[in-house]
């Protein structure tokens, strides 16, 4: 495993973590604001708080040649990643919260890497191994496990199942975010998070929701800025050497901190069904870890722009000042066949069968 995957890994893993804390967290801001305002903040924070990184990296202009800009090109993607996981997804899930223990939910919220890995398997034809495949049947084992409720009339929980919904709307954004994944993150988590919290914090108010105190506001922003902010950055950094499957799975370790907060907050206790979930999502994260290939593949001549180093093997181009560090230029690849271990990152989304 190359060490830009080994980074990817635990830049994704960083993710989880920040984001598995946003379900219990978010659950406990429910007793002071009404589903939509929350989730119009928790998107504001994440681009207003990015907005503040983005504005610092400006005044040291050595990181504005780092990333590569949002083009004209990128605008569909970006607005179906906007509808999709920046306003259907968090207000079908923060309505969800409502009815759902937060233990459970955060163990749910799995799903979204089964979704986007579906999705980029069916729609986008990304490479699965049949390691990733087994992945993907634990967890989506999981989720059913997770989603029965004896006692309703169905056996299932409508709050489960719409949190399930809420992770298909985000494995749409993640595949659609995947596509411009090599353009500069922190601009595209911005748009994201102020379109989508502009809208919703519109929608709240047209449907007469009470905005809460200040102090709650602040919390929500806060809240927002890191765990689907930074998270979200960290994220589309792995998107690029992973893939959106893989990525996607990993980031199904989130309901650890999740796990641990709603104890402590809530004192919840899971019930026998957790205890049948989570180690069969631990397991299917675990799969994930070592999935690697080598095969000979062709890279087709492509011109596009994204960061990159000259150490990977596939940027060979030459540069009058030798640029060693980390930069963003349109560049050429020319015709290359070779054989390496990689995954289906931004230069090998090459299609073939299981391996």
């Amino acid at each position: 495993m190359r060490q830009n995957q080994i980074k990817s890994i635990i830049q994704v893993l960083f993710a989880a973590l920040l984001f598995g804390a946003s379900a219990p967290l978010s659950k406990l801001l429910l007793g002071d604001v009404e589903p939509i305002p929350l989730a119009a903040f928790l998107y504001l924070g994440s681009g207003i708080g990015l907005l503040g990184i983005k504005l610092i990296q400006r005044l040291n202009r050595t990181q504005i040649a780092q990333e590569a800009k949002i083009e004209k090109s990128d605008f569909g993607w970006l607005a179906g990643a906007i509808i999709a996981g920046g306003i259907a997804a968090p207000i079908t899930l923060l309505f969800s919260l409502r009815s759902t223990p937060g233990a459970t939910a955060s163990l749910l919220l799995n799903f979204e890497g089964v979704a986007t890995t579906f999705i980029a398997f069916l729609v986008f034809k990304e490479a699965i191994s049949r390691r990733v495949w087994w992945a993907i049947g634990l967890v989506t084992l999981a989720s059913i496990i997770l989603s029965i409720d004896f006692q309703a009339a169905w056996g299932f929980s409508l709050g489960a199942l719409g949190i399930v919904l809420a992770c298909v709307f985000w494995g749409i954004d993640n595949n659609f975010t995947r596509n411009i994944s090599a353009k500069d993150p922190l601009v595209i988590v911005i748009i994201k998070g102020l379109v989508s919290g502009s809208f919703s914090l519109i929608l709240a108010l047209t449907l007469g929701n009470q905005l809460p105190a200040w102090d709650v506001i602040l919390k929500m922003l806060a809240l927002g800025s890191v765990s689907y902010g930074v998270s979200i950055v960290l994220f589309i950094h792995s998107l690029r050497s992973l893939g959106a499957a893989r990525t996607s799975t990993l980031f199904s370790t989130a309901p650890i901190v999740g796990i641990i907060l709603s104890m402590v907050i809530f004192s919840e206790m899971p019930t026998w069904l957790f205890f049948i979930a989570f180690p069969l999502m631990i397991w299917g994260a675990i799969l994930l870890v070592n999935d690697d290939h080598v095969h000979d593949h062709i890279h087709e001549s492509i011109l596009h722009e994204h960061a990159h180093n000259h150490d990977d093997g596939h940027h060979n181009h030459v540069h009058e000042d030798n640029l060693a560090k980390k930069h963003s230029h349109i560049h050429t690849h020319e015709e290359l066949s070779h054989a390496h271990s990689h995954m289906p990152d931004i230069h090998h989304r090459h299609i073939h069968g299981l391996d």
